[in-house]
Formats: C-alpha cells, structure tokens, sequence
C-alpha cells in the first residue's frame, strides 16, 4: 500500500490514511471534549467509525478500483497472476567452485533485459525489479544494483551457495522466477 512511488492506486491509499488520521483526530477530540463543540455530542463516535472505516478502505478500494495490475492476466477465479520477466540474471563474480578467504564476497552480477529500479511500486513491469542475493537459503541483500558485497560472517568456512533472484518492483518474484546461482567455498584466512 505505501510504497516508494506514487502510482495512482498508492496515491488513493495515502490520501484515505491521511484522510482516516484527520476525521479521527477530529473524532477524538469532540469524544474528549477538547475541541470541535460545534459538532454534536454523537458525531464524535461517528467520526471515529469514519476514520477505522477509512484506514480498513485504505487497503481494499485501491485494488478494487483500479483491479490487477497492467500486463497480468487473470486466472480463471478473477485473482491476478504474476507475470513473466523479459530479463536474465548471471554472475560474474564470483564464478563457480571460488574459493573465498576472509569475511566478505564480492558479487558482481550481469543484467540483461531489465533494469534495476530503487523505488518499490506495484506497478510491475516486465522489465524493471530488484535484485535479491541469498546464501544457502538466507536472504542477505535487497539490493539496487548489480555490485555487491556480501558479509559471509555468519555462514562460516565451507561451502555455499548464492543465489541471485530478479525480483519485480513490489518485490515479489517473476514467474517463472529469474534467478543465477553459484556455489563458492570459504577458507580460513584473509
């Protein structure tokens, strides 16, 4: 609902918060009594029901009115599916089988067909996202960029593996996800 941009239907969204915290202010002081005697006694509770109803609104009506997102398609039940990336993602560095000494991993990644927003929206295009890096599993990095360094502290020596994902703008995956991966090995040293 509040993301870094403004799409239109996040725009409704901030606009019925902020508009849900001021009839509850309102609300709230006719209630206390601390302001607003001009209204009468009962639209104080009235006001209050407003601004929850609002606030509920505020993560509803955005999606209703302006229904799924451009360039998804629709599953029979009317829910809108994720839609598919027109991007690959590889590494560079490291390459398969690194070994890597010391506390840090340097990832250098390739991006082609997509490009790296920093503003999370849900407004998902084909070809704009995110890249996510995870290590065995463990998301380490929401990054906006194709460079990277990495803290392997907490993975301690052996051997790994990293895994790039290109994720959508709101952060959530393409389908059929886009994802690298590569295993490393950390030694003692550094």
């Amino acid at each position: 609902m509040l993301a870094h941009a403004g799409a239109a239907d996040e725009s409704l969204a901030i606009g019925m918060v902020f508009g849900a915290l001021w009839i509850g202010w309102i609300g709230w002081s006719r209630v206390r009594g601390t302001g607003f005697a001009r209204l009468p006694a009962w639209s104080g509770p009235g006001l209050l029901g407003v601004a929850v109803v609002l606030l509920v609104a505020s993560a509803v009506v955005p999606r209703a009115v302006f229904g799924p997102t451009p360039g998804a398609t629709l599953t029979p039940s009317g829910s809108a599916e994720r839609i598919a990336s027109t991007a690959t993602v590889a590494f560079e560095k490291p390459a398969e089988g690194a070994r890597v000494s010391g506390d840090e991993l340097s990832v250098v990644l390739d991006l082609q067909g997509g490009t790296v927003v920093d503003a999370t929206t849900t407004e998902i295009r084909p070809d704009t996202g995110h890249i996510h890096l995870s290590v065995d599993g463990t998301l380490v990095s929401m990054t906006y960029g194709t460079v990277q360094v990495v803290d392997l502290r907490p993975f301690g020596q052996g051997e790994h593996v990293i895994e790039a994902e290109y994720v959508a703008a709101d952060h959530l995956p393409f389908v059929p996800a886009v994802t690298a991966r590569v295993g490393f090995a950390v030694e003692a040293g550094g």
